[in-house]
């Protein structure tokens, strides 16, 4: 169920998603909101800022429930067509941030979210801010995680549209804080190219502010090459279809991230990348090449360095065990080699 300034939402004449999704984005409340989020100046975040301020960050199609008492920060970047979502309880403070890319992994995806968020009580407000995905309609790459796609919808639509129709369906009360998302979160450049205003966000966990953000290299960590390895991964393994990845451990502040193996796929893409430029790489690997970020081929190209130097998964998880990293006193994380 969802609710706008304390009220619950009900469009007239429609229960369309699309529709319910316009009025939202309509709602007096909700432009406000918007045009203050769009005025923010943008975060920049680095690893030396985690030494005053504890953080969580969180790759495509990952998700963290994180407690304030042991986080200051979570937060994700590297959207395009992805949405950020965030999520707080407002009576326990706990928050749960996801990168979210495809409708398929909405609904599971939002149950995991809201397992440990949620509570008993049935009349609490929920607050929940979207933000992400563009006006990438004149976008018509095709991309295979992706099953059908029309000329007119592009990726964020279809996305934005089944996180409210879910949000709406469910028993659980919430609030839409910010909606910053499809021609909202658009701008376009000399060449009239539709593009993000914002990648991504940061909430302050003791207040459950958000804002927009941008992480560097340093900051995108930890094990930052096999969890990009794993998004691929998981494409191809059953287990984890139509769920988010857990990566964090919300009781022990550690992140887990568990084994998995690379594909054939993987690996014979990795080899081909060698071969291929950088223009090529955008428009082989992106669902959005014209909207990617500055790092986006250079990622591509980590990625498969990795695999080519490291063919065989078992190496990277020995024993099929996890990788498993705590927080140092100096905000680094440290990997836990005793863990099982």
């Amino acid at each position: 169920m969802i609710y706008v300034d304390g009220v619950p939402f009900a469009p007239a004449n429609s229960s369309q998603g699309t529709d319910i999704l316009m009025a939202l984005m309509e709602h007096p409340v909700l432009v406000s909101a918007s045009n203050a989020f769009e005025s923010m100046t943008e975060k920049k975040l680095s690893f030396s800022d985690s030494r005053n301020s504890r953080w969580v960050y969180l790759f495509q199609r990952e998700f963290a429930t994180v407690d304030p008492k042991l986080v200051d920060l979570a937060g994700t970047d590297e959207a395009t067509t992805c949405v950020c979502v965030a999520i707080r309880n407002r009576k326990s403070g706990m928050i749960s941030v996801a990168h979210m890319d495809f409708p398929e992994i909405v609904d599971m995806g939002l149950s995991q979210m809201l397992l440990s968020v949620a509570d008993q009580d049935c009349d609490n407000l929920l607050e929940v801010h979207l933000m992400g995905g563009f006006d990438d309609s004149l976008s018509l790459k095709p991309y295979p995680a992706m099953k059908t796609k029309t000329k007119m919808e592009g990726y964020s639509r279809p996305l934005c549209v089944k996180i409210i129709e879910t949000l709406r369906k469910r028993s659980e009360k919430f609030q839409i804080q910010i909606l910053h998302v499809l021609g909202r979160n658009t701008k376009w450049d000399s060449e009239g190219i539709a593009k993000p205003i914002f990648h991504g966000i940061v909430v302050e966990t003791a207040t459950g502010s958000i804002f927009p953000a941008s992480f560097d290299r340093t900051s995108r960590c930890p094990d930052e090459i096999v969890r990009r390895i794993r998004l691929a991964s998981c494409f191809e393994d059953p287990s984890w279809a139509g769920k988010l990845l857990d990566t964090y451990d919300t009781t022990t502040d550690r992140f887990v991230i568990a084994p998995c193996a690379w594909t054939i796929w993987q690996k014979e893409t990795a080899l081909s990348l060698k071969n291929l430029s950088d223009t090529e790489i955008l428009l082989t690997r992106s669902s959005s090449p014209s909207a990617e970020g500055p790092d986006f081929v250079y990622n591509e190209r980590r990625i498969a360095d990795y695999l080519i130097a490291h063919p065989d998964w078992k190496e990277t998880f020995p024993g099929r065990k996890a990788r498993v990293f705590q927080r140092a006193a100096d905000g680094a994380w440290s990997t836990m080699k005793d863990y099982c």
